[in-house]
């Protein structure tokens, strides 16, 4: 059975072609190892139709508009030949508050490169001349809206040009523009031949520079009618730093340190009436030294949630409730994780289910340990594997057979445990049992009575060979945590050494951050770290 689930911001798609609306925050492609994923590899990355997807030209992180990628070598070659003789034509809108004194202007400059910037310099200043001819479109109370069309493809051209001809773009706090929420600039049209037909086609996405930044970006990734629960604030990356708001199907969960604002209270509001919401919840975090404590959701707008209610995500069901403690019953920032069971596509080149052994899927066998309501467990089920769902708490076992139900699964079909996870790897190790993936997604800290305490930055390589112990040959190991203080690189090591140590061999690797609608910023560094490895 294979599982897509439509891209909202996929404007154009061919067995050539790919072309995206990139949204604003979101960058070309990922800028360093274990930073979050750009559009590019969060695309070749998500299904295996788009695993050879090519890098043919780039837009800022801050500029939104038409992105194209090539999918066959024909098209890598016409799109790289069209690009580098200028025979593409790109238009750009950029919106600026300064005034535009000409309603028709060209520049023409070299740019040279100073520091984290470029400048204008005269056109015999030795470097490659760039150039842009600029046309207002109108004007407003909002600003000017002015179209630019490249006639070179330098890096920041634009950027450069609007502020060297005193209007810089509304939000380029860089060129001298404005602060706002967003760089007001976006490429609004690619026009080009089509490699394989050789006809010109135009490539087109609108822009509505008024939005929302954040529901832009999170609507052009997140379908939202196989998906109705997502982050919809993530602290500082989204402009509002300690406070953390999730979409829950019909139902908002604010969380926070301190009480509520009037401000923030006022953006709840808003955004009911914009999705069309029952109510909106808030959970007051109190940190103290090595622990977390969290107090009752407490309803602050609309009505009351029912004890239990369902959300979808990627087009399966799951309960939810806000008197649970820490989490409602679903940890958002596992949805791509979860989508891998459902496609059996863990990433370009690494298929989840090895079809060479010939392994049907109803034959594969998970093993879920922590593993909390079994959201990675139903997704397995769904996609038709056979699932051993292990937790310390019979009641989310009980959560997670309900889960089952809810997407027509018997849970019958399927095995739970409840129990230390360490002492069971052990039973079913004495047991011969072994599985084809084994899903570790520990909590930061654990205790249990029959084993000691459990610290991720320290005791991950220790649940890595506990776990090997009871994995096939050849078979996939999903480890991930949520261990802030843990760094990628240091992770990464205890999974591969505690690998390397069990004499086994390492196949396949691919490291997966969190997701974009949970977007890494320096003011809000990542936490959530996961590696699947293929193990020999």
């Amino acid at each position: 059975m294979e599982i897509l689930v439509s891209v909202p911001c996929v404007i154009f798609a061919d067995d050539h072609l790919l072309a995206v609306n990139k949204p604003a925050g979101l960058n070309t492609h990922a800028p360093a190892p274990h930073a979050g994923e750009g559009v590019y590899d969060w695309l070749r990355h998500r299904e295996p139709r788009w695993a050879q997807l090519g890098i043919i030209h780039r837009l800022d992180k801050e500029t939104s508009g038409v992105l194209v990628f090539s999918r066959t070598e024909l098209a890598n070659r016409s799109l790289t030949e069209q690009f580098g003789r200028r025979s593409v034509r790109k238009k750009y809108l950029l919106l600026t508050d300064r005034p535009v004194r000409r309603k028709e202007l060209a520049v023409k400059s070299a740019l040279v490169r100073a520091g984290q910037k470029y400048v204008a310099r005269p056109t015999h200043a030795g470097s490659e001349q760039a150039e842009t001819c600029f046309h207002v479109v109108r004007s407003s109370s909002d600003g000017t809206l002015v179209e630019a069309e490249t006639l070179t493809g330098k890096t920041h051209q634009i950027r450069v040009h609007a502020a060297a001809s005193g209007f810089p773009i509304l939000g380029d706090t860089l060129y001298g523009g404005a602060p706002a929420a967003r760089v007001h600039l976006h490429a609004q049209e690619l026009t080009l031949r089509h490699p394989a037909t050789g006809g010109e086609m135009t490539l087109t996405a609108p822009v509505d520079f008024s939005a929302d930044t954040r529901l832009t970006l999170r609507s052009a990734l997140i379908d939202s009618r196989e998906t109705n629960a997502h982050r919809l604030i993530h602290g500082a990356s989204d402009g509002w730093p300690g406070w953390y708001v999730d979409r829950l199907g019909d139902f908002l969960l604010s969380q926070s340190d301190q009480p509520l604002t009037s401000a923030r209270r006022e953006t709840l509001a808003h955004w009911l009436g914009v999705f069309s919401l029952r109510g909106s919840y808030h959970k007051l975090l109190t940190r103290q030294v090595g622990k977390t404590n969290v107090a009752q959701a407490q309803k602050v707008l609309g009505d009351d949630a029912p004890a239990e209610f369902v959300v979808r995500e990627n087009g399966v069901e799951f309960a939810l409730g806000f008197n649970e403690g820490c989490s409602v019953g679903l940890f958002l920032d596992q949805r791509d994780n979860r989508r891998r069971f459902l496609t059996g596509h863990v990433a370009a080149g690494f298929a989840l289910f090895n079809a060479e052994r010939g392994t049907r899927k109803a034959e594969l066998e998970i093993l879920n340990t922590f593993a909390y309501t079994c959201g990675f467990s139903v997704c397995a089920a769904k996609a038709g594997a056979r699932t051993t769902s292990l937790d310390l708490s019979k009641k989310h076992l009980e959560w997670g057979k309900r889960n089952f139900a809810l997407n027509r699964l018997d849970p019958a079909g399927h095995d739970f445990i409840y129990g230390d996870v360490f002492a069971w790897l052990r039973s079913l190790a004495k047991k011969q049992r072994r599985f084809d993936c084994v899903v570790l997604d520990p909590p930061t800290f654990s205790r249990s009575k029959q084993h000691r305490a459990f610290q991720a930055e320290k005791d991950y390589s220790e649940l890595v060979a506990a776990a090997l112990s009871v994995l096939k040959g050849n078979g996939v190991l999903l480890a991930s945590t949520n261990a802030a203080k843990l760094s990628p690189e240091r992770f990464l090591e205890q999974v591969t050494g505690a690998v390397r140590a069990a004499q086994r061999s390492i196949i396949q690797q691919h490291y997966a951050p969190q997701p974009p609608d949970f977007p890494i910023t320096r003011a809000e560094p990542a936490y959530l770290k996961t590696v699947w490895v293929r193990v020999g």
